[in-house]
C-alpha cells in the first residue's frame, strides 16, 4: 500500500486561526472590547520562552493582545498566587496563562487553582477538569483539543475504534483519553472509542500488543522513536504529540523530533503527524480558541 497521509497540523492550525480571527473581529465590531492574554512566564526555560514567544505572535496574528508578566527562576509561591489574583480581578483581562512547568519550589496544582475557572486559558484548574470528566462543557486543555480537532478535521473515524493512548500525564494523556472514549451524544460530545491508557510501566512487548490493534494511536510520552513500525496496524492513523530535542549527529546541530519512528512509520500507517508542524501549531490555536471562548463568557 502507499504511504501514509502525512496530516499538516500547520495548515489545519491555519483554518482554525482563520476562524478565531474572523470570530474576534465580529465581536470587536459588535462593540465589545479585544480579548487580552495575559502570559505569566517564570524562569529561563529555553522550551518555555520560545513556547510563550509563539503564542503571543499568534495572538497578535488573530486580533488578540496580550502581554507576558517574567518572573526569576527564585520566585516565591506566595508573589505568584498574588500576582494570579490580581489578574483574576482584573477586568482588562480575559485570559490567564501561567506557564509550565514551573520551579521545584512551587506547587503546579496550587498555582492552576488560583486562577480563576472562568480565566483558565489552559484548562487545568481543578474544576475544569471536573467538568471535563464528567462530559460536561469545559475549557478543555489545548493540546487535547489539538488532538481532537486533528483527528476531526482529517475525518478520521473514532466511533467504535480502537486507540491507544501513550502516556497518561494529567495535562495530555488524560483529557485526550477522555474526549476520545466518551460519550458523543453527551453534553460535550467524546469520541465513543474503547481507549486504551500506556504509560512508563507498560512492558514495551505488552505496548506492541495494544498499538497493533490500534486503528489510532496517540503519543504522548517524551521518548524518540518510542513507536517503530512493526507496532503500529497497517492503515493506522498516528499522531504524534511528542517533544524531542536531541542531538542530530550528521549536522552536530539540537533538532525536535517525536515519539514516533516517522520515516519508518509513515511508510505503513495511513495517516500521521509530523513533528515539528504536527500537534504544536495546533495547539497554539486552539489555546487562542480558548482565548476567545472566555473572552466572550460562553462558559461561566
Amino acid at each position: 500500500s502507499d504511504e501514509a497521509t502525512v496530516i499538516s497540523g500547520t495548515k489545519l492550525a491555519k483554518e482554525v486561526l482563520k476562524e478565531v480571527q474572523r470570530d474576534v473581529e465580529s465581536w470587536i465590531s459588535s462593540g465589545n472590547k479585544r480579548p487580552h492574554l495575559t502570559v505569566v512566564l517564570v524562569g529561563d526555560n529555553p522550551a518555555s520562552h520560545i513556547y510563550v514567544r509563539n503564542k503571543v505572535k499568534a495572538a497578535t496574528a488573530v486580533g488578540i493582545s496580550s502581554e507576558i508578566i517574567l518572573r526569576p527562576e527564585d520566585v516565591s509561591q506566595e508573589e505568584l498566587l498574588d500576582m494570579t489574583l490580581k489578574l483574576n480581578k482584573d477586568p482588562s483581562v480575559s485570559g490567564v496563562l501561567v506557564q509550565l512547568p514551573l520551579p521545584d519550589h512551587i506547587d503546579e496544582r496550587t498555582v492552576c487553582n488560583a486562577i480563576a475557572p472562568e480565566k483558565d486559558v489552559d484548562g487545568f484548574h481543578i474544576i475544569n477538569i471536573g467538568r471535563l470528566c464528567l462530559d460536561q462543557p469545559s475549557i478543555i486543555p489545548a493540546t487535547a483539543a489539538a488532538v481532537w480537532e486533528i483527528i476531526k478535521r482529517t475525518g478520521i473515524q473514532t466511533f467504535g475504534k480502537n486507540v491507544v493512548v501513550a502516556g497518561r500525564s494529567k495535562n495530555v494523556g488524560m483529557p485526550i483519553s477522555m474526549l476520545l472514549h466518551t460519550d458523543g451524544e453527551h453534553e460535550r460530545p467524546g469520541g465513543d472509542a474503547t481507549v486504551t491508557i500506556t504509560h512508563r510501566y507498560t512492558p514495551k512487548e505488552q505496548l506492541k500488543i495494544h498499538t497493533q490493534l490500534a486503528d489510532i494511536v496517540i503519543v504522548a510520552a517524551g521518548i524518540p522513536k518510542l513507536i517503530t513500525t512493526d507496532m503500529v496496524k497497517e492503515g493506522a492513523a498516528v499522531i504524534d504529540v511528542g517533544i524531542n530535542h536531541i542531538h542530530d549527529p550528521l549536522t552536530g546541530k539540537t533538532k525536535l523530533v517525536g515519539d514516533v519512528d516517522f520515516e519508518e512509520v509513515k511508510k505503513k500507517a495511513g495517516f500521521i503527524t509530523p513533528v515539528p508542524g504536527g500537534v504544536g501549531p495546533m495547539t497554539v490555536a486552539m489555546l487562542l480558541k480558548n482565548t476567545l471562548i472566555v473572552a466572550k463568557k460562553l462558559l461561566y
